[in-house]
């Protein structure tokens, strides 16, 4: 008797997004609540906390909504044979195109492109509503419908120019690798990241932002000391036009060995008015780089990488697996799409995981800038950041253990105060 991969499948995905809608119901209940947090009292304005209030219940409706569509069509999907019947019908587009039917590479690049077609028009609704609706209703957004489209386009066109090859290189892989095809497949993803983490900051995100560098003036004269007393290689400081499309506000750092780099949005400097206070966000950033988080979480993924590689070469060549889901061929993508969908309780508990692993290193990096000296400036810090960009003040503890990778403002100001007091 064949195993019911499918309706396993699809059952497992039901039974998550009534987890998940649980946990959102905790949410909301949380924002719904009409006073601060005790230890946010007298810290965030009446003013701001109404203003964060109003923005986190708009966005919970709208994820509550997203979901609810989301789940329906992905059960459709894969219940109703959608998947395989559109294999079917990309394949046969081929030939009116005078290509090779039986060229997997070909059928899969066709099945791909009315993929992206049709993702770009059931997601377009919710990213229009979301942009112009909501981020704009609380003051956030600032493109323009343009702006919107051309980032649209630029995004597509790069994944015309990126994927082909990208996606011919996995299939020849795959179909060559024999018994070694786990550690190939893991060797290009891993050669593939490094090439993009290279070209992304120099080719790819210019196409979206303004990259300048920062003024000379106090402001980089502090962060560059603060780079040199902890021998952080920092070779570029750049400002991003944030503020083009968004008045959200971060700061990140990048690039390999002795050549990084900082980037500070220009609505960061705008909202901390205060120099100190963003070194102490640079502190921050810095800390995860002086106790190799980056390096940590490189390793993690890349072995969880591995190991998926190693899963998908098991199934691969199960032939029930792909009957249940609705093919009498074994076409790569398919088999890897399909086992994406088989591995969705691990990989809910690998995400939880990294979730719990990540706030530790939130904490550590704060722990480290209070060791620097920043506690006085970094708790403002956090605060300004946390009222500009109208974060959440209330979270129900659950919610928010599953799904932040960073901790509440309220954790992170009681570890800020109980580590400078450690400091005393």
């Amino acid at each position: 008797m064949a195993i019911p991969y499918m309706e396993t499948v699809v059952g497992f995905m039901i039974v998550m997004y009534i987890f998940e809608t649980y946990l959102d119901l905790r949410q909301l209940t949380a924002l719904k609540l009409p006073t601060l947090p005790k230890t946010l009292v007298g810290v965030i304005s009446q003013e701001k906390f109404e203003k964060s209030r109003a923005y986190s219940l708009d966005k919970s409706y709208f994820h509550f909504v997203h979901e609810f569509v989301t789940i329906l069509m992905d059960s459709a999907i894969l219940f109703f044979g959608i998947l395989p019947w559109f294999w079917k019908i990309s394949g046969a587009v081929l030939p009116r195109l005078g290509l090779d039917p039986e060229n997997e590479i070909l059928h899969t690049l066709s099945f791909l492109a009315g993929v992206m077609t049709w993702s770009q028009i059931t997601d377009l609704p919710f990213s229009l509503y979301s942009t112009f609706v909501i981020e704009s209703r609380h003051g956030f957004n600032k493109q323009t419908i343009w702006m919107f489209i051309r980032d649209m386009i630029k995004g597509t066109l790069l994944s015309v120019i990126l994927g082909p090859p990208i996606v011919a290189a996995i299939i020849f892989i795959v179909q060559k690798g024999g018994p070694y095809l786990a550690i190939y497949l893991w060797a290009f993803m891993f050669i593939l990241s490094l090439v993009m983490m290279t070209i992304y900051p120099v080719l790819i995100a210019p196409l979206f932002n303004k990259f300048t560098p920062l003024p000379d003036g106090d402001l980089r004269e502090k962060i560059e000391k603060l780079a040199s007393s902890l021998m952080f290689p920092l070779k570029k400081l750049f400002v991003v036009d944030g503020s083009t499309r968004s008045s959200h506000s971060n700061a990140y750092m990048y690039g390999f060995f002795k050549n990084k780099r900082i980037v500070l949005y220009d609505t960061l400097i705008q909202q901390c008015k205060n120099e100190d206070e963003i070194v102490a966000v640079i502190a921050h950033e810095l800390g995860h780089w002086k106790l190799n988080h980056t390096t940590y979480s490189f390793i993690a993924v890349q072995i969880l990488a591995f190991l998926q590689f190693g899963g998908y070469t098991l199934v691969r060549n199960s032939t029930d697996l792909f009957r249940s889901f609705g093919f009498d061929t074994q076409p790569v993508l398919i088999g890897l799409i399909i086992f994406q969908h088989t591995v969705i309780p691990l990989q809910h508990l690998v995400s939880f995981g990294l979730n719990l692993v990540s706030r530790a290193f939130e904490f550590q990096a704060d722990a480290f800038a209070v060791k620097l000296g920043y506690a006085k400036d970094l708790r403002p810090a956090l605060v300004k950041l946390q009222e500009e960009n109208l974060s959440a003040m209330n979270t129900d503890p659950l919610y928010s253990t599953y799904h932040y990778s960073h901790p509440p403002l309220v954790e992170r100001l009681r570890a800020i105060d109980g580590e400078d007091k450690k400091t005393d």
